[in-house]
């Protein structure tokens, strides 16, 4: 038998089975393969693609701040990285600001909030047809009826308001001047067209994605986009408001009204009263550490404070990674987690979140006394959290569908950090092009079916609401507010589990930000466990399934990027299974 150590009761320790005591010794001794993480002494870049990550590394060596360099590193994701982000979605920023000891001025997190939002025309039937069937989501998933007011460049100008050094017109001058002169496709960006099923089907990405004879760009073929560098260009020297109003949001919501597949109404107006907001930075202490995450709308703040909060009694730096009984603990807590998403968290300028009630540390505690050391559950219920105002809600499924996002982390040469992660929703969004850029089909992260019996869903899609996610940009710090690592990932609902396995092993397992970045994701969603295809993980999926667990092994995409402070500078990670890279001076 092997001990499972309870921090809350050391002198009882629990128990689990044989079946957990041969993964922990398999994995133990297979072991995990270990990469070097780039360093950098001072200030650093980490995003999906290196040129990218170029323009973000100029600024910050021309002085730019953390924010000015995430705003660089975006406008040339938008170009580079068409399929996962840009000026046509949305995203969640997190700002880190160190204190300062000779002021008395402590350490400040703020969160800012850049999520789309549904137009006036929008109600809770959106994707249902006329005879009020749930529209399939292979159709749902591309045109007009997704897409969502763009957030992306009101929450960047409400960042940069605050926490910018350069001058806004600047910031675009990387990315204008690459749309001119081209870029290479990569490998990624080819095969994701490629893979598109929709992609062929609207003539504008058809055009600009495939060539004359309808094959996909291939590797290496030099792309201009004029037409963004024009958008850019506009929104560089007049500011946010160039693509609010005028002729840029007139495009945009005709493009919406106007598309063959699920036209939907966007008018100018939607356009022109979308508004960023700021909103309070969510902090849990978890051990030694402070982690601190996005607030609802996402429910990945809620939800990795949970988890955590729940595998806290466990000495998990006593646990080997790519153990059966860590992934065991890991999944467990998640299904926990994710049965209160699924039921309590929207928009909270719409619903009323139990925020404290779900975050309650003797609420927690309840929740964490469900898991069993050698027993998987099965599916979770949710709980019945403390403050809780609004119990109607009928429980939602959540999504489980591919989605393709984007992370951004910088630390500047001040000490400040941002942890952003950005989207348009599926690959290539809502397969909308105008003006250069993809228009995002985030609505259809709304439920598609509103009610059940009667109740609502807390995620129905209503006038002007932003629909619940799952991005968790994330920066954790020390109990004196010291900076210790931004992190952050793409991947729909699996985001929380992919952040989480990072936050686990950076911090319990002490694994370097590469590795910790690169060992093989797992997670629970409250229906299976999911293991990595192709990694060292499979090897579990007996042991797991003699718990309990029902296990499907599948790709897990991730993309994470992150930096962590170490002694004398920082230490940078990006996700292998995608084309990204952490560079620093």
């Amino acid at each position: 038998m092997i001990t499972l150590f309870n921090k809350s009761d050391p002198a009882r320790p629990r128990k689990a089975s044989i079946s957990i005591l041969f993964g922990s010794f398999l994995l133990s001794l297979v072991g995990c393969e270990h990469t070097g993480s780039p360093t950098a002494k001072r200030h650093m870049v980490a995003a999906a693609n290196p040129l990218a990550v170029g323009a973000g590394l100029d600024i910050l060596r021309q002085g730019g701040s953390a924010v000015d360099a995430v705003i660089a590193t975006q406008m040339v994701l938008t170009l580079v990285e068409p399929q996962s982000s840009g000026i046509g979605g949305g995203a969640f920023l997190l700002h880190y600001q160190p204190g300062n000891a000779t002021d008395g001025l402590p350490p400040v997190i703020d969160a800012y909030d850049g999520r789309e939002t549904a137009p006036k025309s929008a109600n809770e039937n959106l994707f249902l047809d006329a005879q009020g069937k749930k529209i399939p989501w292979r159709q749902r998933m591309a045109g007009g009826k997704g897409v969502g007011i763009p957030g992306l460049l009101r929450m960047l100008e409400l960042s940069h308001k605050r926490h910018g050094k350069l001058p806004w017109a600047r910031l675009f001058n990387r990315a204008i001047d690459m749309a001119n002169k081209g870029f290479s496709v990569s490998p990624r960006l080819h095969a994701m067209i490629k893979r598109n099923r929709h992609l062929k089907n609207f003539p504008v990405t058809r055009r600009f994605f495939f060539t004359r004879d309808g094959e996909p760009l291939p590797v290496g073929t030099l792309l201009k986009n004029p037409h963004l560098a024009d958008t850019l260009r506009q929104v560089a020297a007049k500011g946010a408001n160039a693509f609010y109003t005028g002729t840029i949001a007139r495009d945009i919501a005709a493009a919406v009204t106007n598309t063959h597949h699920l036209p939907a109404k966007m008018t100018v107006s939607d356009i022109a009263s979308y508004q960023a907001k700021k909103r309070r930075i969510l902090c849990h202490p978890y051990r030694q550490w402070r982690v601190c995450g996005m607030p609802p709308p996402t429910s990945g703040g809620i939800a990795v404070a949970q988890i955590l909060s729940m595998l806290e009694p466990y000495d998990l730096s006593r646990i080997p990674p790519l153990s059966t009984q860590a992934v065991h603990l890991v999944a467990e807590a998640s299904k926990l987690a994710f049965a209160d998403r699924n039921q309590y968290l929207g928009d909270p300028d719409f619903v009323k979140i139990p925020v404290a009630g779900l975050l309650d540390k003797n609420y927690l505690k309840s929740r964490a006394a469900k898991i069993s050391a050698d027993k998987a559950m099965g599916q979770a219920m949710p709980g019945v959290p403390p403050q809780l105002v609004q119990r109607d809600y009928a429980p939602d499924d959540g999504d489980n569908r591919p989605i393709s996002t984007s992370h951004i982390s910088v630390i500047d040469a001040k000490g400040n950090a941002v942890s952003m992660t950005t989207t348009i929703g599926t690959a290539f969004g809502s397969r909308i092009m105008v003006r250069g850029f993809v228009l995002n089909d985030e609505l259809t992260d709304f439920a598609s079916v509103p009610r059940v019996n009667g109740h609502p869903k807390a995620n129905r899609a209503e006038p002007g609401k932003r629909p619940r996610s799952s991005m968790s940009p994330t920066i954790v710090t020390d109990k004196d507010g010291k900076l210790v690592m931004a992190v952050g990932s793409p991947g729909g609902s699996s985001i929380i589990g992919y952040v989480l396995k990072a936050l686990i092993a950076g911090l319990d397992w002490k694994m370097t930000m590469q590795d910790a970045i690169a060992l093989p994701n797992f997670l629970n969603k409250n229906r299976k466990t999911e293991l990595e295809k192709g990694t060292k993980l499979e090897a579990l999926a007996p042991s797991l399934e003699k718990l309990g667990h029902q296990i499907r092994i599948r790709t897990k995409t991730s993309g994470l990027h992150g930096i962590r402070v170490r002694s004398g500078g920082y230490e940078g990670g990006a996700d292998p299974r995608r084309e990204g890279v952490a560079h620093g001076d």
